[in-house]
């Protein structure tokens, strides 16, 4: 059996990589890693309270280990941060990590060199599906998310949860499963959960960032930002 740790972004994709690997017997996952704003209490790029982070662990089961990033780390640092925790994870005898990117090679890249100094290896469940075909059984299985930030010429779609009729209405240049880093999302219910989690929108704002240095200049869980000038963010409040 492989021991693994899971890179768990609260969003979509994370959910059904995971959902898959939960039926393969062959893989023990010891951990949830997720990136968090160490500044603002959120999860990196999501912008995701920690306490809505906190209930998805408690609901899947599974132990979450946060990496607290400061809110704009540079890309040595960054490296520097993962490498400290990669290096405990692989004392522990983990052996791979899992993440649910679907097809951006560059990152792929990255991350596989990153692992490998460390002598861990990489499996990615989702890895050159269809993204059409993998909302579609995102939805199927009976998962729900709701749009925690997007892009800033996307709006109209933060804080919406996603439904068939939603990713009709997207624009042709904007993958469905927001892959290029369009869009990014909170899974709220599904076969992973023991129950779903109550949640409800609250201020919409946005946040301008500055380029970054290189297309590795990113959060662990996230696609990179291409020269992106902004994020709409829909605040997700818990309801106890």
């Amino acid at each position: 059996m492989k021991k693994c740790i899971f890179n768990w972004s609260g969003g979509k994709d994370s959910a059904l990589a995971l959902y898959h690997c939960l039926q393969n017997p062959d893989l023990e996952i010891k951990y949830l890693i997720t990136t968090v704003n160490d500044a603002l209490n959120r999860i990196s790029m999501h912008g995701v309270r920690e306490e809505l982070l906190i209930q998805q662990a408690v609901n899947i089961g599974i132990p979450l280990y946060q990496i607290r990033l400061p809110e704009m780390p540079g890309m040595a640092e960054y490296d520097d941060i993962m490498r400290f925790h990669l290096n405990k994870f692989s004392s522990e005898g983990i052996t791979h990590s899992i993440f649910g990117d679907i097809f951006l090679e560059d990152l792929k890249k990255y991350r596989d060199e990153q692992l490998a100094e460390v002598g861990m290896t990489g499996i990615y469940p989702l890895w050159k599906r269809d993204t059409h075909e993998l909302i579609k059984e995102f939805l199927s299985l009976g998962f729900g998310t709701v749009i925690a930030c997007t892009r800033a010429n996307l709006e109209g779609f933060v804080g919406r949860e996603i439904t068939p009729e939603l990713i009709d209405t997207l624009p042709a240049d904007v993958d469905v499963c927001g892959e290029n880093g369009e869009f990014h999302t909170f899974v709220f219910k599904g076969p992973i959960f023991k129950q779903p989690i109550a949640y409800q929108t609250g201020e919409k704002v946005f946040k301008e960032y500055a380029a970054p240095k290189s297309d590795n200049d990113t959060c662990f869980s996230s696609a990179p930002l291409k020269a992106v000038s902004g994020f709409w963010y829909c605040d997700l409040l818990s309801i106890d």
